[in-house]
């Protein structure tokens, strides 16, 4: 039946059950209208608006429903859906939401496929730069150290002791320009693998904030394509930024684990929490990255209690693990 089906047909229904009253209740109008007749003729007319209105709300719910998703959807939360009505519901409605539904899914794989371009362009530029820094900047420092060292040898105070506090900040420079290529290009990632590219980001993260930190990994996770640990790396990386920065944490909690046919990343603080409406440019990024990966990103999070941050991966089905958890704890 069409909307405009059975819309006539709920009011259809009303006015006959309201002449029905009139053709066989004992009721009668006189002219002019008695008070007794005008209250009855009144409440009926109430009585048929309040029905009117309740049928035409039931069969106009899908519709609402319908809006109240368009204005709240987010396709960086992927698998928000309408369920199709069946039985009695009408064509038009039914055919309104199945092709809404079938939008939401061209424009989760469009924005799926175009997050992806644009992540792996960023991660190519990031390799491009951190590369640059290692090759340009880092041994231009290093010549500039070796220079200023064999300047200190031949020099004599107090020029010695400038030369050599020099020699000091070039090489904080150094540290803090080879800190900036691992956080650019985790090499480590490449070379060693996600447990020890996690591990290695996590004590760098201790160290430099002053934060205790407890690692939770299993040993015997399933082989990941190198773009799915990339994005468990990112996504661990912007998590502990955020500790940092903003939570005013004390500790993180940092666990990889295997859950059923999945790999399951969770980072947990102590901090002040945020708001959902407080979500800012890292939070939209994290869940770009999950896209990359098809996999979901759940952020719970209540002020004064902490943030946790669940990132729930599909894991190859031909693997197998059986999960052996080395708890670590990382001090400052």
């Amino acid at each position: 039946m069409s909307l405009f089906g059975r819309i006539f047909g709920l009011n259809a229904l009303v006015l006959g059950a309201a002449t029905a009253m009139l053709l066989w209740a004992p009721v009668t109008v006189s002219v002019p209208v008695l008070l007794t007749e005008a209250v009855i003729l009144v409440g009926g007319l109430a009585v048929m608006l309040v029905a009117n209105a309740a049928l035409l709300r039931w069969g106009l719910a899908p519709l609402g429903r319908l809006t109240k998703l368009m204005t709240t959807v987010d396709l960086l939360r992927p698998g928000q859906r309408l369920p199709v009505p069946g039985g009695g519901a009408g064509g038009e409605v039914t055919e309104l939401i199945r092709t809404f539904n079938a939008m939401l899914d061209r424009l989760e794989h469009e924005r799926a496929t175009s997050s992806a371009r644009a992540l792996l362009a960023q991660e190519g530029e990031r390799r491009r730069i951190a590369q640059e820094l290692h090759d340009e900047v880092g041994q231009s420092m290093t010549a500039i150290l070796l220079v200023l060292k064999r300047a200190a040898d031949d020099a004599e105070e107090p020029l010695r002791g400038e030369l050599h506090q020099a020699q000091e900040i070039t090489r904080e420079g150094l540290d803090e320009v080879r800190r900036l290529v691992r956080r650019l290009r985790p090499g480590v990632l490449d070379d060693l693998g996600l447990i020890s590219a996690l591990t290695s980001l996590t004590q760098d993260f201790a160290t430099h904030t002053g934060l205790y930190v407890a690692r939770r990994f299993d040993t015997d996770l399933p082989a990941l394509a190198p773009e799915t640990e990339l994005v468990l790396y990112r996504v661990t990386q912007e998590s502990l930024t955020n500790a940092a920065r903003h939570a005013e944490a004390s500790s993180v909690e940092v666990s990889l684990r295997r859950a059923g046919d999945s790999v399951e990343l969770e980072i947990a603080d102590d901090g002040r929490g945020i708001e959902a409406a407080c979500e800012g440019a890292g939070i939209r990024g994290m869940r770009e990255r999950a896209l990359l990966a098809e996999a979901t990103l759940r952020l719970t999070s209540e002020p004064g209690s902490g943030t946790r941050v669940r990132l729930t991966v599909p894991a190859p089905r031909h693997t197998s693990s059986s999960a052996a958890l080395l708890p670590e704890e990382v001090r400052p």
